[in-house]
């Protein structure tokens, strides 16, 4: 009785075939492809691109203005917030004998 490993057919990869006719017209095929799948994606690029909208002078001006109003608010804010958390521990510390 043979034994497992003995049983076991190993199958050999057929040697790539380079001469033959059909693989020149598969990387023709091929370079075709790409080809075709470029000039789509030019072609989608082209269209999208005719969809964008520039903004307006007067548009850009509101939107530039609500962006400054709200760092500003959004700056005082965090300001006030570290004032009265830094007083908190300040007043923390000394209690606790941290601080003189």
């Amino acid at each position: 009785m043979a034994t497992k490993p003995a049983m076991i057919k190993t199958e050999e990869r057929p040697a790539p075939k380079r001469h033959e006719p059909g693989a020149a017209a598969d990387a023709m095929n091929k370079v075709t492809e790409v080809w075709t799948n470029l000039t789509h994606f030019l072609t989608d690029v082209r269209s999208e691109t005719r969809k964008v909208v520039v903004p307006n002078r007067k548009e850009v001006q509101a939107t530039t203005t609500v962006v400054i109003v709200t760092v500003f608010l959004f700056g005082l804010f965090f300001y006030l917030l570290d004032s009265v958390f830094g007083r908190a521990l300040q007043a923390l510390l000394a209690r606790l004998g941290g601080t003189q």
